[in-house]
């Protein structure tokens, strides 16, 4: 078995690697050659956290993958990071556990590549222009996602707390990001110039106020991930004409915010337009003209993890990574 942490699978495996292993891992789930039992999700109310299990299996390839999770939003006032997993990989031709490795990275690499299919859909040929909602860590590969798939040369950004926008920024430009960047001092107005809105915060109330959103624009929100959990609003959602979700499973039970608008009258699940695998596979077409608002919410789902885990392994026996051990 090998184990590779984080600053390793950094150094090898891209954006672009998870946005290929992403589709192909979706067009094998639409041929039925992925199996996805539903996570398991521990809650600890007093500190505000979560832990997630997420089994999953590739049955052409006989592999499978278990992430574990944590989310603990107040570690950053510890030193410790926000989000924190690993996942197993386990040939399911022996049974062999074949590698242990950082899921952190992963979890928002493959959230990237979700938004970036999606967006690639959804968002209009000539969207240049993108608006972040939150800059935490999640946030970043949302923004890299959609710069690989779209000529974006304006970025906005908006945090509550300005000081670390602007430190997103410098990531960014540390990263080699070179176009305009405008730190927003109004969430409405940033949401109001564009044409792509990515929404990447924890937060139980919604972050911007839907009328604000132009005729054709794009919106993601991949940061709510529980059911009293709403970044996004009732406006948002009752002005999209084609709403997708990364998993309908997993959305009916842990998207709030379409929870939410369904529980009070303004929207139904029966109006999901459908899942991101039917995008992919080309089951559903994407954007059919230039004036209608579109929705991606994700919650996340075990196949996706799935689908970078053995991007990752192959890559690492190919290029001789990660340490081998003996348990």
């Amino acid at each position: 078995m090998i184990v590779l942490n984080q600053k390793e699978i950094m150094s090898f495996y891209h954006m672009k690697d998870a946005i290929k292993d992403v589709r192909d891992t979706l067009l094998a789930k639409v041929e039925s050659k992925v199996q996805s039992p539903h996570r398991t999700v521990l809650e600890f109310p007093q500190k505000g956290a979560t832990s997630i299990y997420m089994p999953s299996a590739d049955l052409e390839n006989d592999v499978a993958a278990v992430k574990v999770v944590t989310i603990f939003p107040n570690n950053p006032s510890k030193g410790l990071p926000t989000t924190q997993g690993i996942i197993v990989l386990t040939s399911t031709e022996n049974g062999e556990h074949l590698a242990v490795m950082n899921a952190s990275y992963l979890t928002r690499l493959r959230t990237g590549a979700m938004t970036a299919l999606a967006t690639d859909s959804l968002a209009r040929k000539d969207a240049n222009i993108l608006t972040v909602i939150g800059t935490g860590e999640m946030a970043f590969e949302q923004t890299i996602g959609v710069l690989a798939i779209r000529n974006i040369n304006q970025l906005l950004l908006f945090n509550r707390t300005i000081e670390k926008a602007h430190q997103f920024s410098e990531k960014l430009k540390g990263f080699g990001v070179d176009i305009p960047i405008v730190i927003a001092s109004s969430v409405n107005e940033a949401v109001s110039s564009a044409d792509i809105v990515c929404c990447a915060t924890k937060s139980n109330t919604p972050v911007f106020d839907g009328k604000f959103l132009r005729p054709g624009t794009h919106v993601n929100g991949v940061g709510s991930y529980l059911p009293h959990m709403h970044e996004i609003d009732r406006t948002t959602i009752s002005k999209s004409s084609k709403i997708v979700v990364d998993d309908i499973h997993g959305a009916k039970d842990e998207a709030g915010e379409l929870i939410d608008a369904e529980e009070n009258g303004v929207w139904s699940f029966t109006s999901v337009y459908g899942e991101l695998e039917s995008l992919v596979s080309g089951q559903l077409k994407g954007r059919e003209n230039k004036e209608e608002i579109t929705f991606f919410k994700s919650v996340g789902a075990s196949y996706y993890d799935l689908a970078v885990a053995k991007g990752v392994y192959k890559k690492a026996i190919d290029l001789n990574k990660g340490l081998a051990i003996e348990v």
